[in-house]
């Protein structure tokens, strides 16, 4: 389990992501510079702050915003960062424990769908095909006809190929896959 009660969230969101937490000093640079803030319920730094604070109300904050699960990992955070903290690789472990626990705030599954057909994308085949990551998100988010009427424009535009190749080296990425947690979740 990621997430141990006998440790501090802290605790295990640097054992896991190697990033200090208490580094951050609140400038708002990552928010400041983040794409997706508008999307978010909690700014970036707020989820720095309520990382620092650590008691139960800031974890069932954090653990139930959809900002964790709107971060796309662009790194614009890290690069505005005085500090150096990787926030995004902060927001990746914070997905992590939260699929680890199974909790999925209201109004994000349909990201999270997303994120999992995604990634069996690169893992079955080392790339994304349109059709594979199209067709294995509708079944996730239990919307399969929905947009069934861009298939042959999508097909005349050469987007949409039924039996996508693999790439070469397709072994060493199941290898990245094999240690890394997201084998054991689907």
């Amino acid at each position: 389990m990621l997430y141990q009660k006998k440790k501090t969230l802290k605790q295990s969101v640097f054992l896991l992501s190697g990033e200090r937490i208490e580094n951050c000093y609140q400038c708002g640079k990552c928010t400041a510079g983040c794409p997706m803030t508008d999307f978010m319920d909690l700014q970036p730094h707020q989820v720095m702050h309520l990382l620092q604070l650590g008691d139960d109300d800031s974890i069932y904050m954090i653990f139930s915003s959809k900002t964790i699960w709107c971060c796309v990992s662009c790194e614009t955070c890290t690069t505005r960062c005085p500090k150096e903290v990787r926030l995004s690789k902060i927001m990746d472990t914070l997905k992590r424990m939260a699929l680890e626990i199974a909790y999925i705030p209201k109004g994000v599954k349909k990201i999270v769908d997303f994120h999992k057909a995604f990634l069996d994308s690169i893992r079955f085949y080392g790339r994304v095909p349109e059709f594979y990551l199209t067709l294995n998100y509708k079944l996730r988010s239990v919307t399969p006809l929905q947009d069934l009427q861009l298939a042959p424009l999508m097909k005349l535009k050469g987007k949409l190929k039924i039996l996508p190749h693999k790439i070469r080296g397709i072994n060493e990425i199941k290898k990245i896959f094999e240690k890394c947690w997201l084998v054991k979740k689907k």
